[in-house]
């Protein structure tokens, strides 16, 4: 087991009216600050593992890099909780990504949060396909690789996949971390996404829409629910969103001709 992820806890646990002392494990949550060029930029919570390649993909989703060869150097310090990087370039004067901005999606007059959702998000064209069978299959792949959330049930995981299998799983106390994990993965390595999907455990917000767009990928699948937001962003960015994947059933909420089944129907009633 890797302490870094877990803690021991001693437990008084409670059953009807029996009382029983125990040790139980729970995930561990680890501040962590990034200091880039030598000034404080962002400080997380997250689970303390790939936190290089989470360190990339935060500011691949941020606007601050597009490819790894924009970075210099990587220095974690685990024991203080710091991600020292350096930059080839300088960063803009102008550069803050804490203040609210209303912009347009696509023309359409969806609402971004923030002024690097405005500049980084992607309208997706990749004419990728599966099955609904391959969908749940992913799914069910997922659930059972994800053992660290077996152990607590405190964690996320997000997965790069193919239609076929999962290629790379990544775990986190938060599902947005999760995922830059997943980018900074697929940045570091180079890693074509036209034919790559995500397979999610959580809850897909506008913001976790919005980190998938930006990493180029066309279809997120979920065991949990989606937002309204999220949604239209989906619809706007043109990714299939998928929820409640589980249990042999899943919803298709938008761009559902990415799904071989649906999309057959869709030419049916046409």
């Amino acid at each position: 087991m890797d302490n870094s992820i877990y803690q021991r806890r001693k437990t008084t646990k409670v059953v009807a009216d029996e009382i029983t002392y125990t040790e139980d494990i729970v995930a561990t949550e680890y501040p962590l600050t990034f200091m880039l060029n030598g000034k404080e930029f962002a400080t997380i919570v997250c689970t303390p593992q790939n936190i290089r390649e989470m360190a990339i993909g935060f500011l691949a989703s941020e606007g601050v890099i597009r490819f790894i060869d924009e970075i210099k150097s990587i220095h974690v310090d685990k024991t203080r909780g710091f991600a020292h990087i350096e930059l080839h370039k300088s960063l803009h004067p102008n550069l803050d990504h804490s203040k609210r901005f209303i912009g347009s999606c696509c023309g359409k007059s969806r609402q971004f949060y923030f002024k690097s959702d405005v500049q980084t998000a992607k309208t997706i064209n990749h004419p990728l396909s599966l099955t609904t069978k391959q969908c749940l299959h992913l799914m069910k792949k997922l659930q059972a690789n994800s053992k660290h959330f077996q152990k607590t049930g405190g964690v996320h995981n997000a997965a790069l996949c193919t239609v076929e299998e999962l290629l790379e799983i990544r775990t986190d106390i938060g599902r947005h971390n999760a995922l830059d994990k997943v980018y900074g993965y697929i940045i570091e390595n180079k890693i074509p996404v036209q034919d790559k999907l995500i397979a999610f455990s959580g809850r897909i917000s506008s913001e976790v829409l919005l980190k998938v767009s930006k990493m180029g990928i066309a279809i997120i699948i979920s065991t949990s629910a989606p937002t309204n937001l999220a949604l239209e962003l989906a619809d706007d960015l043109g990714i299939t969103a998928i929820g409640f994947a589980r249990n042999n059933k899943m919803n298709v909420y938008t761009h559902p001709e990415r799904i071989v089944e649906t999309k057959a129907l869709i030419k049916k009633e046409d």
